[in-house]
């Protein structure tokens, strides 16, 4: 929604903020000094898990992949909290855990929150982390010739779906629903660290919009056009046999919305293309590597090719 209203508005602009909200990246960045820059993020949402603990270590993750999406290190966190009058105390501690847990692993403290009565419980974290200024990732440097690398699978849409519609144990593994939590929660530390080490040219995690939303993003502001190699992404087990059946609101959002950018090639299964737009929580680093660059812990997913005349900026075989 803000997409759609802040360009139309006159937003003053400081010369030291280096990326902002024009640019759909995963966070802003704001110069301090020569040698050191911010990144801020907020994301917050309403629980996707049963298990209190579960819900708060996935919220934090999530809010964290921002920062580490952008090459920089988290240091601090503030807690946005909308919680239901009727709910225990414990309950918030145990969310309050899970996140504090999290944000343990990654080194970021606590610095404080804010809080209101909502009859609909939401959790999240505004996080800051810091970066170099010229080591800043950001969507828009994917080059032609590019490998594109993705660090965790997709599919936790459709598995959570299946959660609410009370299809875990019957219809879906139980051991399926606690490897897409494991998943989830973990951080995106090591790809962020691993994509500054292979001197990647563009990143940007994979979240609400799925792998070709977020895809979509990168190739329009990079001016190229991104092939991914359906059979190549990596599934979370159970998410394909669910494609069908348990698809979200957000998931045939993101389908209408990509329609005119996809150019599908002949044999793409129907459960594969609805995977790839499935809303992700917490997902995976969508990396574009220098072709032939080792040492990224992830999956090779596809290239960069040069723009196609026909306007369309993804092209999936």
């Amino acid at each position: 929604m803000l997409a759609a209203v802040l360009p139309r508005l006159d937003a003053w602009r400081d010369e030291r903020l280096l990326v902002g909200f024009e640019g759909s990246e995963d966070a802003a960045v704001y110069q301090l000094s020569p040698e050191v820059a911010l990144v801020q993020t907020v994301d917050f949402f309403t629980p996707i898990v049963d298990d209190p603990e579960d819900f708060g270590a996935i919220a934090a993750a999530n809010a964290l992949s921002d920062v580490y999406a952008m090459g920089g290190t988290p240091v601090v966190a503030l807690s946005v909290l909308g919680f239901p009058p009727a709910e225990p105390p414990e309950l918030l501690e145990s969310i309050l855990r899970g996140g504090l847990s999290k944000l343990a692993e990654a080194g970021c403290s606590l610095g404080g929150g804010h809080s209101l009565r909502d009859e609909e419980l939401k959790f999240g974290f505004s996080v800051t982390g810091t970066v170099h200024p010229a080591a800043v990732l950001r969507n828009c440097g994917a080059r032609v010739g590019d490998d594109l690398y993705l660090s965790k699978p997709i599919g936790t849409g459709v598995l959570t779906t299946a959660l609410k519609r009370g299809r875990v144990g019957r219809e879906v593994a139980v051991e399926h629903m606690a490897a897409a939590v494991a998943m989830m929660k973990r951080l995106n530390r090591e790809a962020a660290e691993a994509a500054q080490a292979c001197h990647a040219h563009a990143a940007t995690d994979i979240t609400g919009f799925g792998l070709l939303g977020h895809a979509g993003e990168m190739a329009r502001a990079s001016g190229v056009c991104l092939r991914i190699e359906a059979a190549a992404v990596p599934l979370l087990e159970g998410a394909r046999a669910l494609a069908m059946s348990c698809q979200s609101q957000g998931l045939l959002n993101n389908q209408a919305f990509a329609a005119d950018s996809v150019q599908w090639g002949n044999g793409v299964a129907e459960e594969l293309r609805a995977l790839l737009h499935d809303p992700q929580t917490s997902g995976g680093l969508l990396v574009s590597l220098p072709a032939g660059a080792r040492g990224f812990p992830g999956v090779r997913v596809g290239q960069v090719a040069a723009p196609r005349e026909d306007g369309r900026c993804l092209e999936v075989v």
